[in-house]
Protein backbone atom coordinates (compact mmCIF):
# COMPACT_ATOMS: atom_id res chain seq x y z
CA UNK A 1 0.00 0.00 0.00
CA UNK A 2 1.33 3.09 -1.29
CA UNK A 3 1.82 5.90 1.53
CA UNK A 4 0.27 9.01 1.90
CA UNK A 5 1.91 12.84 1.91
CA UNK A 6 0.19 15.35 4.17
CA UNK A 7 0.32 18.91 2.76
CA UNK A 8 0.53 21.89 5.21
CA UNK A 9 -0.22 25.59 4.71
CA UNK A 10 2.76 28.39 5.23
CA UNK A 11 0.56 28.60 8.59
CA UNK A 12 1.17 25.01 9.22
CA UNK A 13 -2.96 23.96 8.86
CA UNK A 14 -3.36 20.62 6.98
CA UNK A 15 -4.92 21.60 3.60
CA UNK A 16 -4.78 17.91 1.95
CA UNK A 17 -3.30 15.12 1.44
CA UNK A 18 -1.74 14.12 -1.72
CA UNK A 19 0.30 10.96 -2.87
CA UNK A 20 3.86 10.96 -3.24
CA UNK A 21 4.49 11.72 -6.68
CA UNK A 22 2.28 14.89 -6.54
CA UNK A 23 4.42 15.87 -3.36
CA UNK A 24 7.81 15.35 -5.29
CA UNK A 25 6.45 17.34 -7.95
CA UNK A 26 5.71 20.27 -5.92
CA UNK A 27 9.37 20.10 -3.72
CA UNK A 28 10.75 20.02 -7.07
CA UNK A 29 9.14 22.98 -8.71
CA UNK A 30 10.19 25.05 -5.34
CA UNK A 31 5.90 24.85 -4.17
CA UNK A 32 6.66 22.93 -1.43
CA UNK A 33 9.20 21.94 1.26
CA UNK A 34 9.73 18.76 2.88
CA UNK A 35 9.23 18.96 6.70
CA UNK A 36 9.25 15.16 7.82
CA UNK A 37 9.86 11.76 5.72
CA UNK A 38 9.29 8.12 6.30
CA UNK A 39 11.93 5.66 7.53
CA UNK A 40 13.88 3.63 4.97
CA UNK A 41 11.82 4.45 2.39
CA UNK A 42 12.38 6.09 -1.01
CA UNK A 43 10.97 6.86 -4.90
CA UNK A 44 13.61 6.05 -7.55
CA UNK A 45 13.74 7.49 -11.00
CA UNK A 46 16.07 6.03 -13.65
CA UNK A 47 18.72 8.54 -12.54
CA UNK A 48 18.04 9.67 -9.05
CA UNK A 49 16.23 8.32 -5.53
CA UNK A 50 14.68 10.98 -3.53
CA UNK A 51 13.22 10.44 0.41
CA UNK A 52 9.84 9.41 0.42
CA UNK A 53 8.04 12.32 1.83
CA UNK A 54 5.86 12.27 4.91
CA UNK A 55 4.75 15.77 5.56
CA UNK A 56 5.63 18.62 3.38
CA UNK A 57 4.93 22.40 4.03
CA UNK A 58 3.70 25.15 0.85
CA UNK A 59 6.14 28.06 0.77
CA UNK A 60 3.27 30.65 -0.45
CA UNK A 61 -0.13 30.66 1.84
CA UNK A 62 -2.99 29.56 -0.19
CA UNK A 63 -6.33 30.95 0.95
CA UNK A 64 -8.25 27.59 1.18
CA UNK A 65 -12.08 28.57 2.30
CA UNK A 66 -12.59 25.92 5.16
CA UNK A 67 -15.82 24.08 4.92
CA UNK A 68 -15.67 21.96 7.98
CA UNK A 69 -15.83 17.98 7.82
CA UNK A 70 -19.18 16.62 5.89
CA UNK A 71 -21.62 15.12 8.09
CA UNK A 72 -22.56 11.93 6.31
CA UNK A 73 -23.26 8.07 7.72
CA UNK A 74 -19.28 7.00 7.20
CA UNK A 75 -18.08 10.09 8.64
CA UNK A 76 -20.34 10.11 11.59
CA UNK A 77 -19.38 6.43 12.20
CA UNK A 78 -15.69 7.24 12.10
CA UNK A 79 -15.94 9.83 14.84
CA UNK A 80 -17.77 7.06 17.19
CA UNK A 81 -15.23 4.41 16.72
CA UNK A 82 -17.67 2.62 14.96
CA UNK A 83 -19.16 1.64 18.70
CA UNK A 84 -22.53 2.36 20.05
CA UNK A 85 -22.40 5.20 22.22
CA UNK A 86 -24.75 3.68 24.19
CA UNK A 87 -24.10 -0.13 24.93
CA UNK A 88 -20.32 -0.42 22.94
CA UNK A 89 -21.85 -2.79 20.59
CA UNK A 90 -20.15 -2.85 16.76
CA UNK A 91 -22.82 -4.86 15.20
CA UNK A 92 -26.33 -3.87 13.31
CA UNK A 93 -25.07 0.27 13.50
CA UNK A 94 -27.57 2.64 12.45
CA UNK A 95 -27.83 6.55 13.78
CA UNK A 96 -29.62 8.34 16.07
CA UNK A 97 -30.84 11.90 17.27
CA UNK A 98 -29.85 12.40 21.10
CA UNK A 99 -32.81 14.78 21.37
CA UNK A 100 -35.53 13.57 19.09
CA UNK A 101 -36.07 15.66 16.39
CA UNK A 102 -39.88 15.52 17.68
CA UNK A 103 -38.51 17.65 20.31
CA UNK A 104 -36.90 19.98 18.44
CA UNK A 105 -33.86 18.32 18.26
CA UNK A 106 -31.48 19.31 14.98
CA UNK A 107 -29.78 16.84 12.35
CA UNK A 108 -26.06 17.69 13.32
CA UNK A 109 -22.23 16.73 14.83
CA UNK A 110 -23.91 17.16 18.41
CA UNK A 111 -26.80 15.82 18.00
CA UNK A 112 -26.34 12.68 16.21
CA UNK A 113 -24.67 9.39 17.14
CA UNK A 114 -24.17 5.66 16.52
CA UNK A 115 -26.26 3.72 18.35
CA UNK A 116 -26.87 -0.08 17.52
CA UNK A 117 -30.60 -0.75 16.67
CA UNK A 118 -31.72 -2.50 20.03
CA UNK A 119 -30.34 0.64 22.18
CA UNK A 120 -32.02 2.62 19.34
CA UNK A 121 -35.47 0.66 19.53
CA UNK A 122 -35.07 0.93 23.16
CA UNK A 123 -34.13 4.89 23.51
CA UNK A 124 -37.81 5.36 21.20
CA UNK A 125 -38.98 8.90 20.90
CA UNK A 126 -36.97 10.12 23.85
CA UNK A 127 -33.94 11.56 25.60
CA UNK A 128 -31.72 9.51 27.29
CA UNK A 129 -32.46 10.66 30.36
CA UNK A 130 -35.91 10.28 29.88
CA UNK A 131 -35.04 6.38 28.90
CA UNK A 132 -32.30 6.07 31.08
CA UNK A 133 -29.20 5.64 28.79
CA UNK A 134 -26.29 7.21 29.26
CA UNK A 135 -23.94 8.21 26.71
CA UNK A 136 -20.40 6.78 26.88
CA UNK A 137 -19.07 10.20 24.98
CA UNK A 138 -20.93 13.27 24.21
CA UNK A 139 -21.37 13.97 20.48
CA UNK A 140 -19.09 16.85 18.99
CA UNK A 141 -18.02 18.31 16.16
CA UNK A 142 -14.27 17.00 14.38
CA UNK A 143 -11.99 19.39 12.63
CA UNK A 144 -10.23 17.78 9.72
CA UNK A 145 -7.18 17.68 11.69
CA UNK A 146 -8.95 14.63 14.20
CA UNK A 147 -9.52 12.72 11.06
CA UNK A 148 -6.22 13.18 9.67
CA UNK A 149 -4.42 12.38 13.22
CA UNK A 150 -6.93 9.07 13.37
CA UNK A 151 -5.60 8.29 9.38
CA UNK A 152 -2.14 9.36 11.27
CA UNK A 153 -1.93 6.39 14.37
CA UNK A 154 -2.86 3.78 11.99
CA UNK A 155 -0.68 4.31 8.85
CA UNK A 156 1.38 7.83 9.29
CA UNK A 157 2.63 8.66 12.60
CA UNK A 158 4.95 10.97 11.29
CA UNK A 159 1.90 13.36 10.76
CA UNK A 160 1.34 13.54 14.56
CA UNK A 161 3.48 16.00 15.62
CA UNK A 162 2.15 18.71 12.72
CA UNK A 163 -1.77 17.83 13.68
CA UNK A 164 -2.94 20.11 16.66
CA UNK A 165 -5.60 17.68 17.94
CA UNK A 166 -7.65 16.33 21.13
CA UNK A 167 -5.59 13.36 21.53
CA UNK A 168 -7.11 10.67 19.79
CA UNK A 169 -7.60 6.58 20.76
CA UNK A 170 -4.42 5.01 19.69
CA UNK A 171 -6.21 1.53 20.23
CA UNK A 172 -7.24 0.40 16.61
Amino acid sequence: MEKRVLVLNLDHSPVAVVSPQKAIVLVLLEKANVLSTYDLLQIRTVSRSFEYPAVIRLTHYKSIPYRGVLLNRNNLFRRDKGECQYCGSKRHLTIDHVIPRSKGGKTSWTNLITACNRCNVNKGDKTPEQAGMVLRSEPFKPSLSYFLADYAVRSAEEWLPFLAVRAVNSEV
